[in-house]
This record gives C-alpha cells, sequence and structure tokens, in this order.
C-alpha cells in the first residue's frame, strides 16, 4: 500500500508495477512500464516517462488519483472514433499497420533521428495507399523540426498525400506561430500545451489550430476539460503510451469532451505485446468503446524486482508533501 497523495489525506492505495515489451521501437524505448493504482472508484494509471522530474511527474501522480479515488466525469457520447498510430517503421510494415488496424484515420511518425525526409515520404505514402483516397493522415514530428524544415517537409507530405494536421512540428510557440504563417495546413499544438508549466495559461491563438490533451501529463480527465475550455480549439485527445487503464481515461476524456471533430491517438496498446487486461482497448471498426477494462492480468505482467523498486521510489518522491 502507498499514502494518498501530497500531504497525505484521502483512502490508501494500492499499487501494482506492469512492464511490457514493444512491439516496435517508440519514442525510444523498447519496453513501457508503469504502475496502476486500486481505490474505492477503481484503477488509475501513473506511468510518467523516466526522463520526466519529479515536478512534472506530479501530474501525472493527480491523473492516477483521480482515476482510483473520483472516478470519470458523467459521458456525452458512447463510443470515441480513434486513429491508428503507425511508429517509425519502414513502408511496407506501415501499410501493413494501417492496413490491418481497421481505422480510417493514421497518425505517422516522422522526423525520427537517423532517418530522411525520403523514409517518411515512403512511409506516408504506404499509409496512403493502405487508407485509400477517403482516409485522413496526420503527421507527428515531436518538436524536431526547425521553420525552415517544417515548411519544406509538410509542403512535401501535403502534396503527396494530403494532410488533416502536422503535430508539433517544431518545439516552441514561437516557431509554431512563424510556421503557421508559411503553410496550410492546421498545426495541432502538444508538447506545447502539455509540457508548460501553465498548460491554461498557454497563449495559442498565432501558434496552433487544434490542441492534443492526455490525461495524466494534464494531470487527470477533469484538468483536461479546463485546459480545452480554456483554448477554445478543436480538440484531440491522445495517449501517452499507456496500458489499457490509462487508455480508459484518454476515453473518458475523449466521451466527456462537448464536441470532438477528430479521431483521437488512443489506439497504441496495439503497440505493445501485451496489456494489464485481457480485455484490452483495442478498436474496433475504428472506434474504442467508453469502458473501464480490469486488470486481471498484473501477474503475467509484473515487472521485475528492480523495476518495481524504482517505480516504488519514484512513487515516494511525488506522494511526499
Amino acid at each position: 500500500m502507498i499514502p494518498a497523495p501530497v500531504g497525505g489525506t484521502g483512502p490508501a492505495l494500492e499499487a501494482r508495477v506492469w512492464s511490457v515489451p514493444m512491439r516496435t521501437r517508440f519514442r525510444g524505448i523498447d519496453v513501457r512500464d508503469g504502475v496502476l493504482l486500486r481505490g474505492p472508484a477503481g484503477w488509475g494509471e501513473f506511468s510518467p516517462f523516466w526522463d520526466y522530474d519529479v515536478v512534472e511527474s506530479r501530474r501525472w501522480w493527480a491523473a492516477a488519483v483521480e482515476a482510483a479515488t473520483e472516478g470519470f466525469p458523467a459521458p456525452v457520447r458512447g463510443s470515441v472514433p480513434v486513429n491508428v498510430t503507425v511508429p517509425a517503421v519502414d513502408a511496407e510494415r506501415a501499410h501493413a499497420i494501417a492496413a490491418a488496424s481497421g481505422c480510417r484515420t493514421a497518425k505517422v511518425k516522422v522526423a525520427e533521428p537517423g532517418q530522411t525526409a525520403a523514409d517518411d515520404l515512403a512511409r506516408v505514402e504506404a499509409v496512403r495507399d493502405a487508407l485509400g483516397p477517403s482516409g485522413a493522415i496526420r503527421v507527428d514530428a515531436n518538436a524536431a523540426w526547425d521553420v525552415g524544415t517544417a515548411v519544406a517537409r509538410i509542403r512535401e507530405l501535403d502534396d503527396a498525400v494530403g494532410l488533416e494536421y502536422v503535430e508539433q512540428p517544431c518545439a516552441t510557440l514561437e516557431e509554431l506561430a512563424a510556421l503557421r504563417r508559411r503553410i496550410d495546413v492546421r498545426v495541432a499544438v502538444d508538447e506545447g500545451v502539455r509540457r508548460s508549466a501553465d498548460p491554461l495559461a498557454v497563449d495559442l491563438r498565432e501558434a496552433g489550430d487544434v490542441v492534443v490533451l492526455k490525461v495524466q501529463p494534464l494531470g487527470g480527465v477533469r484538468a483536461a476539460l479546463r485546459v480545452a475550455e480554456a483554448h477554445g480549439l478543436p480538440c484531440v485527445v491522445s495517449s501517452a503510451l499507456e496500458s489499457s487503464v490509462g487508455i480508459a481515461a484518454g476515453v473518458a476524456l475523449a466521451a466527456a469532451l462537448p464536441e470532438l471533430p477528430f479521431a483521437c491517438g488512443l489506439a497504441t496498446v496495439a503497440l505493445f505485446t501485451d496489456d494489464v487486461s485481457s480485455s484490452p482497448l483495442l478498436p474496433v471498426d475504428g472506434a474504442l468503446p467508453v469502458v473501464r477494462p480490469e486488470p486481471d492480468r498484473l501477474d503475467a505482467v509484473a515487472a521485475d524486482a528492480v523495476t518495481a523498486a524504482r517505480w516504488g521510489a519514484r512513487l515516494a518522491a511525488v506522494s511526499a508533501a
């Protein structure tokens, strides 16, 4: 058992550490791990990436505690449309992933270190072939490009396949604003919101057309809803590469938004070789149901002792007053 969050108030929460290999290296990692917390409202997930410090990780902690102790707001829809996420794989593999997904929208990773513009082009063209002319394609550069590079790459990709939007192509809001003045493709802001000191106060008026919402990095479903309301832009809910328990929180957020104009990036459990639940949140006909899967496979995906100890230390740090 571990104490409740800052100040030590509230119910105690049971913690279980999980670890699952990735099918393909993604975000620079080959294995994803994290902690599930069980409280009176059910299970929540705490899984900040290892490069996040204690201060930033406390938002992820708040999201897990919310799920475990409060549950989620009432939904306004019973299912959520989702995109398939295509890692920075070769064109043949990208085609296979998109074709097998059952989704009509794809988010394609680009700007992978060590890869070229030609690699990106081949990947998105393969995805277009798999989805057909009516499918939607968005690309995610994870803030890798400067403005000049972004202009050239986005124009090339848009000319080739037609882009729904490009996600966080540059690192700063100033760069995104400069980029938007030079391209005709929508710009979605991800890191520029969720990694800011105050996501509510970020000025996106010149920098973005779409806001990407991620439950854990923003501090929970209710906190993310406040971010959406503050910015007044179309929103896309995406995962932070969570197990089905964490994805359920993302689905709850997407289900509670007043409007949902885009498919959401919540089909990422397919990137894992296993899951904490025997009923993983995987899309059917391009959508996820609004449910909370039971993590009934925690023994099968339990982390080793060293990993569990690392997470124990991290929990102690973020939950301290």
